[in-house]
């Protein structure tokens, strides 16, 4: 049986600020297989955050685009940690785990790309060190190299997701946890596509997740996951 992956989600967002360098370095030392970040393309910046608004998760307000790149920096994303760029996030995991971008937003596809290149012919990596994920396919299919994994993000699959995922080129499918059932995960694996839900946190989830075949999952605690 292959290995049971452990994604930690935002990091290991249960424990510290989610999608900041404090929460990917506490997911890697819990062990997580991979960690999930998200990412929006800001005044040129690759920056890592979830909501296109800052209130939620930083003591800033108002809309990420309406701020300067130096008033995004100097705001504090919980725990004196500030909002990180890609870059920051790719020197910071270093190989130790792979890394899940998902892109929020329109026109990140294709900067995301251009960073993961510099970091494969650059510095080594390899391209099974990373997965692009969406909901927006337009964003998938704008992924411009074909060797770059990509994972499409479901809410509750339809009876044509497999179409869907065809057409993003897509090597896994990443559905909402409460719509897993084993007859979609055979038909995924039948297709070829790895199946990583999110965002499961409860051991029983977990266990239950398991025991239907699927190939890991996203979650805020990855300790929960790491050997589940």
């Amino acid at each position: 049986m292959s290995q049971f992956l452990c994604i930690g989600h935002r990091g290991a967002g249960g424990h510290e600020p989610e999608n900041t360098l404090r929460s990917i370095r506490r997911a890697l030392e819990l062990g997580a297989h991979g960690v999930e970040i998200d990412v929006r393309l800001v005044h040129g910046e690759l920056l890592v955050m979830h909501d296109a608004k800052l209130d939620r998760t930083t003591n800033g307000h108002g809309y990420l685009i309406r701020k300067s790149l130096t008033a995004l920096r100097a705001l504090d994303a919980g725990q004196g940690e500030r909002i990180p760029t890609l870059r920051e996030v790719f020197q910071t995991v270093n190989r130790r785990a792979f890394i899940n971008i998902e892109l929020k937003g329109r026109k990140t596809a294709a900067p995301v790309c251009a960073l993961i290149h510099e970091f494969v012919y650059t510095h080594g990596w390899q391209y099974a060190d990373f997965l692009v994920s969406s909901f927006h396919r337009t964003e998938l299919r704008a992924v411009p190299d074909p060797q770059v994994p990509i994972g499409l993000l479901l809410t509750r699959p339809t009876r044509l997701y497999g179409l869907s995922a065809r057409r993003v080129r897509a090597c896994a499918v990443h559905p909402a946890v409460r719509y897993v059932t084993a007859r979609f995960v055979a038909d995924a694996h039948r297709r070829g596509l790895r199946v990583f839900p999110y965002t499961a946190n409860e051991p029983a989830e977990i266990a239950r997740l398991r025991d239907l075949g699927v190939d890991g999952v996203f979650t805020d605690f990855p300790e929960r996951a790491v050997g589940a």
